[in-house]
């Protein structure tokens, strides 16, 4: 096990009605004013924007707002944030929605005591040295963002679309409200997208190099089977509010770090993913249901008794300890059908992307640098980044 810090201050306030407390909540933490961010009509449709702005009013916090956030979300939005988070000198982010709504949201806060442009964040030019404090109310287990250091948004330069992360303890939400009940009308495509995206963020935790990890890989194995088991049940019967409610805890564990301490993690397919989305505009856990098995088919023989150890311990697949590669092999077979029982795409013609496409997402990801490398596990180059979108290209279910 490696050594390792962990320190993850974010309150979680979790069960039926508690957005109705987000006004004391921030009254509680002596916020003036908020900006809140959100995205399409669900919001507003639904009544959950009428009840949180009813409950600000109620506990005396002024209030602005900001629509339109998108999937895979833009940068010109987070512009516009920050320039009425500085005008209206708000103390406070307060994202209503999902991880793109949050991303966003955490974008601004950082964006707002920053003199240059947010996206230098996000381009590794500059590091964040101040944020106004995010607090959350989730509405799409999926992205964890509601627990994480993390962000990603997307920005067009020089007439190439760049997707691209950043990390910092300025955008670890103070407080975030998780009511499963809010999950109740999403469709099951997103919820689909979701499940997809918190498992691979687990998984790419999971898939390590580093021995003496026996207690995260428990986690690991633990939440993805139970994110495997309640996702069927909500398929099942959409309120059934445990089975939201532990696909809701379990999208923020997977993304909070607690199972990826101790550990050198990977992210390969992530950053290949985000090719697909920013070039085809998809939706980010469709996108990793066609990259992440493809890695895992890709990548397998670097360490077969992991992947068999996966396909065991989460698909309960019979471990052939004479031919554990056959093991390997039926665990993700396992993982493309348990995406494909939730109606997940599995290859390129299913999400629209194109194979004579390849060069130019492979440029998105390694620009002109030759040497450049992706992941942790496997060290990746180029040509095999264009292995396993090939893989991806060409699977047949």
């Amino acid at each position: 096990m490696e050594n390792f810090e962990y320190c993850r201050p974010t309150r979680y306030v979790f069960g039926k009605g508690t957005e109705e407390q987000t006004g004391k909540l921030l009254k509680e933490y002596g916020y003036k004013k908020a900006l809140i961010v959100y995205g399409g009509g669900s919001a507003v449709r639904t009544g959950l924007l009428g009840r949180v702005q009813d409950s600000l009013e109620h506990a005396g916090i002024e209030h602005i707002a900001l629509g339109g956030v998108r999937p895979n979300p833009r940068a010109d939005l987070v512009y516009a944030g920050i320039k009425m988070g500085r005008d209206e000198k708000v103390d406070v982010i307060l994202p209503v929605g999902g991880g793109s709504v949050i991303d966003t949201a955490k974008a601004i806060g950082i964006g707002i005591p920053y003199s240059g442009d947010f996206f230098d964040f996000y381009t590794e030019k500059a590091v964040p040295q101040a944020g106004v404090p995010i607090c959350t109310v989730l509405t799409i287990p999926a992205a964890g963002s509601e627990g994480s250091d993390r962000s990603v948004v997307e920005k067009e330069i020089d007439g190439v679309v760049c997707k691209n992360g950043t990390a910092s303890p300025f955008i670890v939400p103070v407080f975030s409200i998780l009511n499963p009940e809010l999950t109740y009308t999403l469709p099951n495509y997103q919820t689909a997208c979701g499940v997809v995206d918190m498992m691979a963020h687990i998984m790419e935790r999971y898939f390590t190099n580093t021995q003496g990890v026996a207690v995260t890989d428990r986690m690991c194995e633990g939440i993805l089977a139970a994110i495997v088991e309640n996702a069927l049940a909500v398929f099942a019967d959409g309120k059934n509010y445990d089975a939201r409610a532990n696909l809701m805890w379990a999208g923020t564990l997977a993304h909070n770090n607690i199972c990826g301490v101790g550990r050198v993690q990977d992210w390969a397919s992530h950053h290949i993913e985000h090719t697909l989305s920013a070039l085809y505009d998809v939706a980010h856990g469709a996108g990793l249901a066609v990259i992440f098995p493809a890695w895992m088919e890709y990548t397998l023989k670097h360490d077969v008794m992991r992947f068999a150890q996966f396909a065991s311990r989460v698909f309960n697949c019979d471990m052939d300890f004479s031919d554990p590669e056959r093991t390997a092999r039926e665990g993700i077979q396992a993982l493309r059908h348990f995406y494909k029982q939730l109606g997940m795409p599995l290859n390129f013609s299913d999400i629209g992307a194109r194979e004579q496409d390849i060069p130019l997402l492979l440029n998105m990801l390694c620009g002109s640098d030759p040497e450049h490398l992706e992941g942790n596990f496997m060290k990746l180059r180029r040509e095999d980044c264009e292995q396993i979108l090939r893989l991806a290209a060409h699977y047949q279910s």
